[in-house]
């Protein structure tokens, strides 16, 4: 799926760019010294962000893509149609893989996910890299052969 056949306008597609790196303001990161920030946006148009939260016992920290979710879940929000993530790093950055199976449960495979470089916007053009450096992708191609809530007889989150 080309970045033209996304639902998401340059309005939307800016706002979660915006709110990945207010989110990743956020960040707890200690430990890692490693600040994420994420960015959700909902079908009605609210932005959910995220920043991940480090802990001693590492086993208790949590990423920002998931922090984001579980904010959102909580609040009764239960699908996306945007996902932006932002690092340090001047080469855009994917969620791990727990938290790539986590997007899945609320977002349909064809979900655009905006993978931000640190140097927003970029000024040369980067082969395989959208405007301003952004890596545009999808979850399905984050997450190929995925398992999600319909192998269980629940609706999937594009339904």
């Amino acid at each position: 799926m080309s970045p033209s056949d996304w639902k998401l306008t340059a309005e939307q597609r800016s706002l979660l760019i915006k709110s990945a790196f207010e989110a990743k303001e956020g960040s707890y990161s200690p430990y890692s010294k490693f600040p994420v920030g994420a960015a959700l946006l909902a079908p009605d148009g609210k932005i959910v962000k995220g920043a991940n939260i480090e802990n001693a016992s590492y086993g208790g920290t949590i990423c920002a893509e998931r922090t984001a979710v579980v904010k959102a879940a909580s609040e009764g929000i239960r699908s996306f149609i945007g996902v932006s993530v932002v690092t340090d790093l001047t080469t855009p950055a994917s969620p791990c893989g727990i938290c790539r199976q986590v997007l899945r449960e609320f977002c349909a495979l064809e979900t655009p996910v905006l993978l931000v470089p640190s140097d927003y916007p970029q000024k040369e053009q980067k082969k395989g890299y959208g405007e301003g450096g952004v890596r545009e992708t999808t979850l399905g191609e984050l997450l190929p052969d995925s398992f999600g809530p319909e192998h269980l007889g629940k609706p999937s989150p594009s339904a």
